[in-house]
């Protein structure tokens, strides 16, 4: 089921310092959204609130028509139906790839061939299935984040989303990997929401960039099939 993400004035601070200010955003169901900006403008916040990792000072965020978080409460994040995939892989190290693809289906007590099935194919999708035995130290972190990549896309999540996952590779690696995961996503149909700081990142990955500057949107473009701005 497509998914539409929908921000309505929300805004977060720590302490004294407003982090994110008045944010008014919607996201259409199956749309690849590119969060971007500095260091420090609150792309990072903002998709912490979208995983129901922290919760808002004030606003409401919906998926689709369901209330997920507003002022004082926060569904947590096993309840959203989210994958996300993180900066430093988050990888279990005592676990197989296999294993570690596995684990939010077990989590959701989906039964043992059909888990095996869905491992299988995320692996396919992401051009794994030979490294399904082994351990994440044996494995180079393009690979690694390819493992975190089928890990969050295995369970079929209503929404992705992505905390700057290509940061740690090497320049050629990480462009090699941005044009296969955009178009995994394509493939996919998900709706998701992909935080960077790089430019291009987000023009190859994203159908919409939404500029962010001192916890405001500064600017929201669409991007055409060519890969600039509409």
């Amino acid at each position: 089921m497509l998914t539409s993400i929908t921000l309505n004035g929300v805004s977060y601070a720590f302490g004294a310092n407003t982090v994110l200010n008045q944010i008014d955003l919607h996201i259409e169901p199956g749309s690849v959204v590119a969060l971007l900006g500095p260091s420090g403008c609150g792309k990072s916040t903002l998709l912490r609130l979208l995983a129901g990792l922290t919760e808002p000072a004030n606003g409401e965020i919906h998926f689709a028509d369901r209330l997920v978080a507003k002022s004082g409460w926060s569904l947590p994040p096993q309840a959203r139906d989210i994958g996300m995939v993180f900066q430093d892989y988050a990888l279990w190290p005592h676990m197989t790839v296999a294993q570690n693809v596995m684990f939010p289906l077990k989590m959701r007590n989906v039964a043992r061939s059909e888990r095996e099935n869905r491992v299988a194919q995320a692996l396919s999708r992401v051009g794994l299935s030979e490294f399904a035995g082994r351990k994440p130290a044996g494995l180079s972190g393009g690979q690694q984040q390819r493992v975190a990549l089928a890990r969050a896309i295995v369970a079929e999540p209503r929404v992705l989303l992505f905390d700057e996952p290509l940061s740690n590779l090497d320049s050629e690696l990480r462009e090699s990997l941005c044009q296969e995961m955009a178009t995994l996503l394509r493939q996919l149909g998900t709706t998701a929401v992909y935080v960077t700081h790089d430019r291009r990142e987000a023009e190859i990955l994203a159908d919409r960039i939404v500029h962010l500057s001192a916890g405001s949107i500064a600017a929201d473009r669409l991007i055409s099939t060519s890969g600039e701005y509409a």
